[in-house]
């Protein structure tokens, strides 16, 4: 079986927005805008984007906590090698929300209506974006198949304070030869609201960690996309005081027809090194389980066995035994997993059932 993790921190033609809840000045997108940029891709090979401007989650005062909006991307995405998503904040002079929050970004599903959570990021203490001149970077490839045509995104941040933050995004879309030609995607779970809408680490709950996946007949690829992050501070506290499930370090496990196959483990990504590092008096130097302030959460890829291809298989996520003795509060692991399915003829959307 074959492990990666993505994990990146970090021309333009502008097709614009439709609608937005919140703040944006975008200019509304025309069919001669997208016809422009598709011609100008054969030369530069790359589309830019732009999508929230400068819109502003917060919490009090009447302000929301999130933002959606409609914007227009290109219609045929057979061609796109890649997609990269920019994710900016800027905080001038500390007037933002100070504090290491919880944040991500969702593209709805055209047929569904459920939202897909296709990045997830941490504000840095005290400060933005400023020091990476494009803010953060997430490879959103896999989502290709939802970000074409009209297509409805939302930005989430867990703040609590009427200063919050104010985010701007766009996306490269990079035209070249893709590894297959089409592509489908469909979450397995998703516990991923926020950090407290995880699932509950070290003691009962009820939340669905068994899956059964039914792949396309004619996929040629296949693999699961995980994204994981840690939140509380519950005893016992393994060695130097750290508490579950932010400081803790831990395994996880991804258990195929029953049988261990993947592991994620959580730990140290070396939070020291991040290039936003002037986030002083914040605490963002130390490692947590798995994630940084200012920095993106990684993504998880677990390629699956082509031996899966045409039945039904089962899926586990399970997590390394530890019991919270409930003396400091609750343990959570926000968790996100999608499985991705890829062809060079048209393809379904995998089935997921419980």
């Amino acid at each position: 079986m074959k492990k990666l993790l993505i994990f990146s921190v970090s021309a333009y033609l502008m097709a614009g927005i439709i609608s937005c809840k919140g703040v944006d000045s975008a200019t509304p997108v025309t069919e001669d805008h997208l016809a422009l940029n598709a011609v100008n891709a054969q030369v530069d090979n790359t589309v830019n984007i732009k999508t929230f401007d400068k819109v502003k989650n917060a919490f009090g005062d009447g302000l929301s906590q999130s933002a959606e909006g409609a914007f227009t991307f290109p219609a045929d995405v057979t061609t796109i090698k890649t997609i990269k998503m920019f994710i900016k904040n800027e905080c001038p002079n500390k007037t933002c929300d100070e504090w290491d929050r919880y944040a991500n970004v969702y593209v709805k599903n055209k047929t569904t209506g459920e939202w897909y959570e296709i990045g997830r990021f941490i504000t840095p203490y005290w400060v933005g974006t400023e020091k990476l001149p494009r803010g953060l970077e997430i490879d959103v490839t896999d989502f290709k198949s939802l970000l074409s045509g009209n297509t409805e995104l939302k930005i989430y941040t867990e703040t609590w304070l009427a200063k919050g933050r104010e985010y701007s995004v766009d996306f490269d879309f990079v035209y070249g030869t893709p590894d297959y030609k089409y592509s489908a995607v469909v979450p397995v779970i998703q516990y991923n609201k926020s950090s407290i809408d995880g699932v509950p680490y070290g003691k009962a709950h009820t939340l669905g960690l068994k899956k059964n996946i039914q792949l396309p007949t004619n996929t040629e690829k296949a693999y699961l996309r995980t994204t994981i992050s840690g939140w509380g501070h519950a005893k016992p506290y393994d060695a130097g005081s750290r508490g579950c499930a932010e400081w803790c370090f831990r395994t996880h496990t991804i258990a195929i027809n029953n049988a261990n196959t993947f592991q994620h483990q959580l730990g140290a990504l070396g939070c020291s090194a991040n290039p936003i590092n002037n986030q002083s008096p914040g605490n963002w130097a130390p490692d947590r389980a798995g994630w940084c302030p200012g920095m993106a959460v990684p993504t998880r890829i677990d390629v699956l066995n082509n031996s899966l291809v045409g039945g039904t298989f089962s899926y586990e996520y399970k997590f390394q035994n530890w019991t919270n003795n409930g003396t400091n509060g609750d343990a959570f692991y926000a968790i996100s997993s999608f499985v991705i399915a890829k062809s060079n003829t048209p393809i379904t959307t995998p089935v997921v059932t419980n």
